[in-house]
């Protein structure tokens, strides 16, 4: 991709999954990479995997002072920021009836509010840059049609949505700020929640006969960070396998 050689990228919840093929995708880029995650485990095993790494920020997405003690410790490193990848996020799988009061708080914590907080702090400094800066908010093909058993991680996709839209207006034309809506895409946090059956049948019902992979959804990351993608903002990418083209996604997986 043009442009990303050298850039300053910021990836949160980089430690496994998309976030570290994310990391792996711009540093064949050329980009200067720092991974933030509240996974200390996991963000030594990234430094390890990919030594390319220049810096890794343990802090939790969702606890605003521990987001804002990472941005200053990232201003000591690079004294400033081109692109975020606001990738952390997390899911919990209930029946409607059955959401406990502390598993909503938590996803809408994590995964809104956490976008919210991390994207603030870049955006700011972004601001104040000559070239602006690029965000790139995690949403999901959750946020943009009805799934069964995943009303708080619906609702919070949906907030993310919105909530780049109205970035994008604001913070035009300095920042670009547009949002990754992946369908099924094979990560441990899937892996950790579905059985092998219930995987066979998400595959059954994705078009293109497979679930995604994390360093594909890392490769529509790069675009859009890319100058490839410079009059593009605003705008929330799919990348399913053509599930939403058949209006597959809310048939229930029982």
């Amino acid at each position: 991709m043009r442009g990303l050689a050298k850039k300053r990228v910021l990836i949160t919840g980089g430690a496994r999954g998309i976030g570290a093929a994310t990391a792996a995708r711009f540093l064949e880029e050329g980009s200067k990479v720092a991974i933030l995650d509240r996974d200390s485990l996991g963000l030594q095993e990234s430094r390890n995997a990919l030594p390319g790494i220049e810096k890794t920020l343990l802090a939790d997405v969702s606890i605003s002072r521990e987001v804002e003690a990472a941005f200053s410790e990232l201003d000591r490193h690079w004294r400033g920021i081109d692109v975020l990848i606001n990738n952390a996020g997390i899911s919990v799988r209930h029946r409607f009836l059955d959401i406990e009061n502390k598993d909503w708080l938590e996803v809408m914590a994590v995964n809104l509010n956490g976008v919210f907080f991390v994207a603030r702090s870049a955006a700011q400094r972004m601001a104040k840059q000559k070239e602006g800066g690029v965000i790139i908010n995690m949403g999901s093909t959750n946020g943009l049609t009805g799934y069964p058993f995943y009303a708080a991680y619906n609702t919070s996709k949906a907030g993310v949505i919105e909530l780049t839209r109205s970035m994008a207006l604001e913070l035009a034309p300095g920042v670009r700020v547009n949002a990754v809506c992946p369908g099924f895409i094979l990560t441990p946090m899937q892996e950790a929640e579905y059985t092998s059956e219930m995987l066979r049948e998400f595959e059954r019902k994705v078009p293109l006969g497979r679930l995604g992979k994390p360093e594909e959804v890392a490769a529509l990351f790069a675009f859009l960070a890319s100058d490839d993608a410079r009059f593009i903002t605003g705008q929330c990418f799919v990348l399913d396998g053509g599930e939403l083209a058949g209006g597959l996604a809310s048939s229930p997986l029982r």
